[in-house]
């Protein structure tokens, strides 16, 4: 998965003076601003710029920038208001389709934009994050085979992003190593499609996106990378992000409070994917556009066969949880699988 932002900085104007809270005159602006961008009425916009503006930025670069925001982030899903770090010039957490970013947006005495910038949004001191101190079980009941999965660009292509340098891709193999019967021209071909995804421990479901098609096996959607997602915040402050959830599977809420065992849907190939198969990593904090990555070990789990206690499997290993907890009305369980040593 892979995230597109796009920079440009004109000018900011520079002044000691600093508003804690965002004016009439700025909230217009942008509120204008997001309106015309939404309708992609880039003309519209380079009007609103003040006459120094249009001279740093000429209308063919402009309407260049503005129309490269809207093919790399998409449009605009939400603006909050953070802070004004000089005077006059408003910073906005703004939440593209695929993208969030710091928008300045500066503004002169008549109301017109004589400052633009866009940058990735970053929060100061996110907490940091090597590993999961929360117990883990894998995230399925049957025995599955890592596709990516280590610390190489050639065990991992995922070491590359930032997020997601400690995410595992995982399917199903069978004895000869094929993920799918038949042809594999349809999902249910292959034998990751519609299997159960499970917490790995407990804790409190923070996002829910579903709705997502699911895609015909070698066609991508790039439009929202994940596709169908769960993320779920550990008792511990860790995010654990799953994705490519099949439609309309999804069976927790956001808010939902899970314990380690419960279903939270069934594997799909929704997103940016080209086959059925479950993407799942953990991260700092819950916004993929600026967290880091964090290496994901499994307190007790089968690698090929063989028991390994606090894990972090790698590329080609089949992997299956030792024991999954199980809940009952009466009482909790502990399933124990069959192992041979």
């Amino acid at each position: 998965m892979k995230i597109f932002i796009i920079f440009i900085l004109t000018i900011l104007l520079t002044n000691t003076t600093i508003a804690q809270q965002e004016t009439a005159i700025s909230k217009a602006v942008a509120n204008e601003f997001q309106k015309k961008y939404s309708a992609n009425d880039y003309e519209g916009i380079f009007n609103m710029f003040a006459q120094e503006m249009k001279k740093i930025m000429p209308h063919d670069k402009a309407l260049a920038f503005l129309n490269g925001l809207q093919t790399e982030a998409g449009n605009i899903t939400e603006r909050k208001f953070i802070k004004y770090p000089q005077a006059n010039v408003a910073l906005y957490k703004t939440t593209f389709e695929r993208v969030v970013v710091a928008l300045f947006i500066s503004v002169d005495a008549k109301s017109k934009i004589n400052g633009l910038m866009v940058k990735p949004y970053v929060i100061e001191k996110l907490p940091k994050l090597k590993r999961n101190t929360s117990k883990l079980i894998l995230p399925f009941k049957e025995e599955w085979t890592v596709f990516w999965g280590g610390d190489t660009k050639e065990q991992n292509y995922h070491v590359a992003y930032k997020a997601q340098k400690n995410a595992f891709d995982l399917v199903i193999t069978d004895s000869s190593g094929k993920n799918y019967k038949n042809d594999g021209k349809i999902n249910e071909d292959y034998y990751a499609f519609g299997k159960d995804l499970i917490a790995p421990t407990n804790g409190e479901v923070v996002l829910v996106v579903d709705g997502v098609k699911d895609n015909k096996p070698g066609v991508t959607n790039p439009n929202y990378v994940p596709g169908n997602t769960v993320i779920i915040k550990t008792n511990n402050n860790e995010y654990l992000f799953f994705a490519h959830f099949k439609q309309h599977s999804i069976k927790v809420k956001q808010g939902q409070k899970v314990q380690q065992g419960d279903l939270l849907g069934l594997c799909g190939n929704s997103g940016n994917t080209t086959e059925p198969h479950l993407h799942f990593h953990i991260q700092n904090v819950e916004d993929m556009n600026i967290a880091t990555g964090a290496k994901a070990y499994f307190e007790e789990i089968l690698v090929n066969g063989v028991l390994i206690k606090e894990h972090s499997p790698v590329k080609f290993e089949k992997v299956k949880n030792l024991h999954i907890v199980k809940k009952t009305k009466k009482k909790t369980l502990a399933v124990i699988l069959k192992f041979e040593p």
